[in-house]
């Protein structure tokens, strides 16, 4: 099973196109106020939980509220569904939220200055 999930890793992290210019990042929000209607958003994130076999003694971390244990995919996608992001392996029993705050992503925009700024800028984008 973990064999699958670092393929489809490794595929995205082949694809992954962050912007990294200003106008880049307000082609993005306009893609997504243009084709989804979703004013100032800059990308779409979220969390699958892919059920496996009880890891030996791993108690309950890979038990979910769904009542079976996972995995947890966390992914971040463009307008157009390109993957740009995916954290693979997470803990079942962590929400997307948790996932999410534990996953590098988190910790890149919350370190990226420049990224903040882009946020702000493209709030203006009509």
């Amino acid at each position: 099973m973990f064999d699958c999930l670092l393929s489809v890793y490794n595929y995205v992290m082949c694809l992954k196109q962050v912007p990294n210019s200003t106008q880049q990042w307000q082609e993005v929000a306009s893609n997504f106020w243009q084709l989804w209607n979703f004013p100032h958003c800059l990308r779409a994130v979220d969390g699958k939980h892919i059920k496996i076999m009880s890891p030996v003694n791993s108690g309950s971390m890979y038990f979910n509220y769904k009542h079976y244990f996972s995995v947890v995919l966390m992914a971040l996608v463009d307008a157009h569904y390109k993957f740009l992001f995916v954290d693979v392996g997470c803990y079942g029993r962590y929400a997307d939220v948790g996932v999410f705050n534990s996953c590098s992503l988190s910790a890149a925009l919350e370190a990226d200055i420049t990224f903040s700024e882009i946020i702000v800028q493209s709030y203006y984008v009509t």
